[in-house]
């Protein structure tokens, strides 16, 4: 699991609703809402303790929030 210290800057939605490919697994992990895949940029803590900007994505619904974070890229 990624350490991610706030805030998460430049926040864009790059998916939402049918357009997602995992939508039906998300709604059997965490149940129905109105999904959407995110990405942003933000300070994210490495394995040896060093701090680190990336780009991360996630998938977040309302009343449910944030799941799946992942690093894509370091900048």
């Amino acid at each position: 699991m990624i350490h991610i210290i706030p805030p998460i800057m430049a926040v864009e939605t790059i998916a939402e609703g049918p357009s997602i490919r995992e939508l039906n697994r998300l709604r059997q992990q965490y149940g129905p809402g109105r999904w959407k895949k995110k990405k942003g940029v933000a300070l994210v803590e490495t394995a040896d303790g060093s701090h680190q900007r990336a780009e991360i994505h996630w998938y977040e619904a309302h009343g449910i929030g944030k799941v799946k974070m992942k690093v894509k890229r370091w900048i």
